[in-house]
């Protein structure tokens, strides 16, 4: 989804001057405020973004804090805006996008990120990897539907459907079973909120950030 940006190009145009001279203090970055369920801005280029979702905020053994989204929604070097706190600057950078199971990973600036457990309808404790299929109900957070629950039909392993309630801009919510996070939202099929909503499962999501050796041991936050 595009997205005309409005506090954030004022952001990125505006010039800080400091150090003026001793004893000019500067003031600390104000924080940014994510979790899984928070709307998110992915600078395309020019005055447009695509407005996606987060799935998932969480930092890895090295001590990096990560997110984590849909892969469709940006490209490797693009910068990440919070949606609510894009006048307080830049969020991350995306730096790792799969095409085979449409999820990317978001490094976010530590001195600026605080990441939450709950957003919204959401609140994310823990992952539970296993399939999730029929009767479960599962729920998302989305930046466009907010909170939507909806039965779980089927699942491959990899991959899901379900009747949950998405449309443009919902892309990368969680999808969650009670407080644990079992995917995320990628798409849906014929009409937006009748469905089914297609995601893919976290347990795929996991091992390929472990597979990358900056992210090894990640843990939500």
């Amino acid at each position: 989804m595009t997205k005309k940006l409005t506090a954030l190009l004022a952001v990125l145009a505006a010039t800080v001057l400091a150090g003026w001279g001793a004893g000019v203090a500067v003031a600390a970055p104000a924080k940014i405020f994510l979790g899984g369920g928070s709307g998110i801005l992915v600078l395309k280029g020019g005055n447009s973004a695509a407005a996606c979702t987060l799935t998932t905020i969480g930092r890895s053994k090295t001590g990096k804090l990560i997110g984590i989204t849909a892969g469709h929604c940006g490209n490797p070097g693009q910068k990440v805006y919070s949606e609510t706190f894009q006048d307080r600057g830049q969020a991350g950078t995306i730096t790792y996008s799969a095409s085979d199971l449409d999820m990317a990973i978001i490094e976010m600036d530590a001195s600026r990120v605080v990441p939450l457990r709950t957003v919204r309808g959401v609140t994310i404790r823990s992952v539970d990897t296993r399939p999730i299929g029929f009767p479960t109900i599962a729920c998302k957070e989305g930046r466009t539907t907010g909170n939507t629950c909806g039965i779980a039909w089927f699942s491959d392993g990899d991959v899901h459907l379900s009747q949950l309630c998405v449309i443009e801009g919902d892309s990368g919510s969680p999808v969650v079973v009670g407080d644990r996070l079992v995917g995320m939202v990628n798409a849906y099929y014929f009409l937006g909120c009748f469905g089914p909503e297609t995601g893919t499962n976290i347990k795929p999501i996991l091992d390929r950030v472990a597979s990358l050796p900056d992210y090894k041991g990640y843990r939500v936050a």
